[in-house]
């Protein structure tokens, strides 16, 4: 039976976002992701602005990510959570066994792991140690030689040396039966880890700092943080020296940048920037690092790699006298040892890869990928099922065959796949195996790998569903073209450090166009400009082969990564493109118009001359003028909550917007005017052109929810036109009646609506032709027969146009609205709460 008590192997380095799906590609990208807009609380995302005096963008990441609450968001954003040592629950145990092996200079040897996380635990704990006037050495494993964890043959061997206290660096909870016969053989042992105990319960029989086990607030520090917590609470001179090492450790080994995690990291990248660690600054230089632009990407994907290099493709041994040298000239060597073997890594593993997508091409779509090879290196094998996984999206296990002896693998899973449960199911073909939900470590018998593959597809089979086969792009905040400036750029790195629990935000920017498309480093990238509600930012895409997945300049849905961009001496904001699609938009379901235009325009002439009486003023009036009136729209649906947007005209609206945004209801002012109850049923009312008229503000205000003022002077000069169409009516009289004579002085059926719609590709609203017909008919000089309906010329005489009641009516409105319009705000300011 297999053992399945094996602990997790170390995860890989977290990688570059996906490569993007292109048009037209030579090879398939990974499947399309499915966009996912969570829905928000908007109330709390105001209380958060008001509150915090962030902009609507954070506030909605911040709501989004479960921080509603201003106290939690501030503290989020402060970094501020911090605990003692002492939380840890024993620790006691560990500080007497430690503090009576350095008073006796009894012989203590630390034994780490071969990881970054196992190498900067080790570093901090044998600094903390000699600071304290102990006998330290350390013990690392070789991955290829000695396998993960403390073995029985290193307890002999460290006995053999003369160790009478062990105490284990980021492994070793799950080592039961290693720590008893360390016991046996008269070691004292200190165990600090973090990695998932045995499934059966059994722990170590000694002392264990342990922060899930020991009942530690933040159960997610690495062990690194561990070995720190620990130095901080022996008193070593060291401890609050090695921040840097804390903040390396935990993006590396993919901890969760929250909680306490957050403030190890942003203290320890600052503490990085001006360290005095002669391994850490020629790292630096040998990564091309700027210690000044110093961030988490930095960290996990300049830095890690090369220490991770050496545990990987020989001995970890190297890192670890890389950070504890004081010798600024054999720090240089060794990290420009550690640069070229990260190079040697990069290149077994591009080969490893390119191998193992040769054998994903061959099986075809499967539910689980089971990948094996000869002479693929075991160290990196974990890599290459994160990028067979990045390109398919399936769970995936890449095996290193080594003649007839036990193949290792490392196997790494999707989003809802419990990988250790499939292996669990499949337990019999395992010599050994281990790990948790999304990665795990295995070792099996050559002969039955077949059958391995096998067992898991079939278990896979049964548990994957075609939506967790589909990746998923998450929003954290639908944003305007106008939003994606510098300031925006600068309040969004408030969220840093960013990645594993705490990713980079991803901004939603509805109806854009992607223009102006070139193509950067010799083709591998592209560089572009989004326009989007009337503002232009340029952007970039990594590794889309210098296209784009989109058509040029064709409305698209887009999600990005909004970063600062410093370029010869210049600070710009730059948008970087992570998911991309053509615009498909749901239906926009039209209100308060009738399909049958005379039907229509004859309903105006018994239309009440005066205006609807409304209720009491009682929406949220959010003033958001000058955004994409796309977005806002989008984030008024993203709440969940039924939408109604408002327009001068619904007809020329729907022809301009139907295209690229939708999913809601839309009407006129004129209609909501007439039919008031309507805006009853919607909690946001997104206004796109300004109301014509107080009659029309206050249909805006009336009821509960909220009232979005989403126009710009764009919108304002179209109101203003529309306006003029509507009620300046003088010109319309003329040309109708000139019309109706020209055609014998009756016109019926069609030929009486094509009159009224008069010429131009929308012509006029039927609201607007029942006014006609009302003034010329008060005047007498037409009369309508509405049972037919057909329309006659009564009479000739010539009449002043103020004859007519109606007239006048009209004449007041369209005073009354141009004055209006021509107002600062077209509601009152007192009312409108500015973003």
């Amino acid at each position: 039976m297999a053992e399945p008590a094996l602990a997790p192997q170390p995860l890989p380095e977290p990688e570059p976002q996906p490569t993007l799906r292109v048009l037209d590609g030579e090879r398939p990208g990974p499947p399309r992701p499915r966009l996912e807009i969570p829905s928000y609380d908007l109330n709390a995302a105001l209380a958060l602005e008001r509150e915090l005096g962030i902009s609507h963008v954070l506030a909605q990441i911040l709501v989004r990510r479960e921080l509603a609450d201003p106290r939690s968001a501030a503290d989020f954003l402060e970094a501020r959570e911090e605990h003692p040592p002492s939380s840890f629950e024993g620790i006691e145990r560990a500080l007497d066994s430690i503090r009576c092996h350095i008073r006796l200079a009894s012989r203590i040897t630390v034994h780490g792991d071969y990881d970054v996380d196992g190498v900067c635990a080790t570093t901090v704990l044998v600094r903390a140690l000699r600071a304290l006037g102990g006998d330290v050495d350390w013990f690392i494993p070789s991955r290829t030689e000695d396998g993960y964890g403390l073995s029985a043959e290193t307890v002999r061997r460290l006995v053999a040396r003369g160790t009478r206290l062990l105490i284990t660096a980021d492994c070793a909870i799950t080592a039961v039966d290693e720590v008893t016969s360390a016991e046996a053989a008269g070691l004292d042992v200190v165990v600090t880890d973090h990695h998932h105990a045995r499934a059966d319960g059994r722990l170590p029989s000694c002392p264990i700092v342990h922060p899930a086990l020991c009942g530690y607030p933040c159960r997610e520090l690495c062990g690194t943080a561990v070995a720190y917590k620990l130095a901080q609470a022996l008193e070593a001179p060291t401890a609050d020296q090695d921040q840097e090492l804390v903040a390396l450790a935990t993006v590396a080994d993919l901890m969760p940048l929250r909680g306490e995690n957050r403030r190890l990291v942003r203290e320890g990248l600052a503490a990085l920037a001006r360290t005095t660690k002669p391994g850490l600054r020629a790292l630096m230089n040998v990564a091309s690092v700027d210690p000044s632009a110093l961030d988490a990407h930095a960290l996990a994907f300049r830095l890690a790699p090369r220490i991770n290099a050496a545990g990987r493709l020989r001995r970890a041994d190297a890192g670890l006298e890389l950070l504890l040298t004081e010798d600024e000239r054999r720090a240089a060597e060794i990290a420009s040892e550690l640069d070229q073997l990260n190079a040697e890594r990069r290149a077994v593993e591009q080969r490893i890869t390119w191998e193992a997508e040769a054998q994903a091409t061959e099986l075809g779509d499967r539910p689980m990928l089971v990948l094996a090879g000869e002479g693929w290196h075991q160290g990196v094998v974990g890599i290459v099922a994160s990028r067979i996984v990045e390109r398919h999206h399936r769970p995936t296990v890449v095996i290193a065959l080594d003649g007839e002896g036990p193949a290792h693998g490392s196997a790494r899973s999707i989003p809802g796949f419990d990988l250790l449960g499939a292996l669990h199911s499949c337990a019999e073909e395992l010599e050994r195996y281990g790990g948790h939900r999304a990665a795990a470590g295995l070792t099996v018998r050559p002969d039955r790998i077949e059958r391995l593959r096998e067992a898991l597809e079939r278990h896979a089979q049964g548990v994957l569903t075609e939506e967790l086969l589909q990746p998923v792009e998450r929003v954290d905040a639908i944003v305007s073209g106008s939003d994606l400036g510098l300031g925006l750029a600068e309040e969004l790195e408030r969220l840093e450090p960013t990645g594993i629990g705490n990713l980079s935000p991803r901004l939603f920017v509805p109806g854009a166009r992607l223009g102006d498309l070139r193509a950067m480093g010799e083709g591998r990238h592209a560089r572009f400009v989004v326009t989007a509600g009337g503002a232009r930012t340029p952007a970039v895409a990594f590794g889309c082969g210098g296209r784009l997945p989109v058509r040029d300049g064709q409305p698209a849905d887009a999600t990005f990564r909004l970063e600062r961009n410093t370029w010869n001496g210049t600070v710009a904001p730059r948008l970087v493109l992570r998911e991309a699609w053509d615009c498909d938009p749901e239906e926009i379901v039209v209100l308060g118009e009738r399909d049958e235009y005379l039907v229509a325009a004859i309903e105006e002439l018994d239309r009440p001359l005066a205006a609807t009486t409304t209720g009491p003023p009682g929406r949220t009036i959010l003033d958001r003028r000058g955004e994409s009136p796309l977005a806002v729209l989008a984030d008024a649906k993203s709440t969940g909550a039924p939408v109604l947007a408002v327009c001068a005209d619904v007809a020329r609206r729907v022809a301009g917007i139907s295209s690229r945004v939708g999913g809601f209801c839309l009407i006129s002012h004129h209609a909501l005017e007439s039919e008031p109850e309507t805006a009853e049923r919607f909690e946001h009312i997104v206004v796109l052109d300004p109301p014509a008229g107080a009659p029309q503000a206050a249909m805006l205000q009336t009821g509960a929810g909220f009232t979005h003022l989403a126009w710009s002077e764009a919108e304002l000069r179209f109101a203003q036109q529309m306006h003029e169409l509507e009620y300046g009516l003088r010109a319309s009289l003329v040309a109708l009646y000139r019309d109706l004579r020209g055609l014998g002085g009756r016109v019926a059926g069609e030929e009486l609506e094509r009159l009224l719609r008069g010429e131009g590709s929308q012509g006029r609203p039927a609201r607007l032709a029942g006014r006609l017909i009302r003034v010329l008919a008060e005047l007498e000089l037409v009369s309508l027969d509405r049972d037919l309906p057909a329309l006659a010329v009564a009479g000739s005489t010539s009449t002043e146009l103020e004859r007519s009641q109606a007239f006048r009516a009209y004449a007041k409105r369209h005073e009354d609205g141009r004055r209006f319009l021509s107002s600062a705000n077209p509601l009152p300011s007192s009312e409108a709460r500015r973003r």
